[in-house]
């Protein structure tokens, strides 16, 4: 179930030079699981502009988004107040329903800030997850320390090496020997791939595809899977391991 209705922008501010947090009032009860997105109408363009939810409470939306293109660079300039209508409530999300106790958390760049407010349920619910976040270099990191103030393990990879561990997420896996009983991960595709070959256990992957409608209508986004087609915007972003062709 999703809805449209208008919402207000009451921030929007860099979190890097081009990574923007924006937090949005409106109403979020169509929300219901971490890793879900909303879709943003903007003037001017013709379709709406697909965001994940970073994190939500019974009154506000917080999105994190990169400078991109045309329409996020409009994003950038919206002041406190805008009017934005939006479709929420879109896509399946995370399930914590599990009996994982030490569940790893991996996000690489704009796939990070799906897994803040997964990490909060997760750690509401008793679990003690960990977190790796990758970037390309310390200059486009964010988010580490907001995880940290969580109070979870947190580690970075860089591939220039600038910051953590030099390589990739896989590489903080081998490097510091992790142990953990579930994998929640969102990123680009290369990065789930690699996650896929090297890992064994359980999880949940959250995929990125062009979206016309956002709510499946368009069957635009959709993918083959080990039980059939799906749509990404409607049973995804988020397909569980054992389902995912590569």
């Amino acid at each position: 179930m999703y809805k449209r209705d208008i919402y207000t922008v009451l921030s929007n501010e860099p979190l890097t030079p081009a990574v923007y947090r924006m937090v949005l009032e409106g109403d979020t009860q169509y929300i219901t699981r971490s890793g879900q997105f909303i879709n943003i109408e903007l003037e001017g363009k013709f379709l709406r502009r697909p965001i994940s939810v970073s994190d939500y409470d019974d009154k506000t939306i917080t999105i994190i988004y990169k400078v991109v293109g045309s329409g996020t660079d409009q994003m950038r300039g919206m002041a406190v107040g805008t009017k934005l209508d939006i479709l929420t409530g879109l896509g399946n999300g995370f399930n914590t329903e599990n009996e994982a106790k030490s569940p790893l958390l991996v996000g690489g760049g704009v796939g990070v800030p799906p897994l803040y407010n997964l990490c909060k349920r997760l750690l509401a619910e008793g679990k003690k997850p960990s977190v790796i976040l990758g970037f390309n270099t310390k200059d486009e990191i964010f988010y580490e320390e907001e995880f940290k103030a969580l109070g979870v393990e947190v580690y970075c990879s860089t591939a220039d090496g600038s910051h953590g561990t030099k390589g990739f997420v896989t590489d903080v896996i081998r490097e510091k020997a992790m142990q953990f009983d579930y994998l929640y991960t969102c990123g680009p595709l290369p990065m789930l791939k690699a996650l896929y070959d090297a890992t064994e256990v359980d999880g949940e992957f959250s995929f990125e595809e062009r979206m016309g409608c956002g709510f499946g209508a368009c069957v635009g986004c959709t993918c083959k899977t080990k039980y059939g087609n799906k749509r990404i915007c409607k049973e995804g972003p988020v397909l569980k391991r054992e389902e995912i062709i590569w």
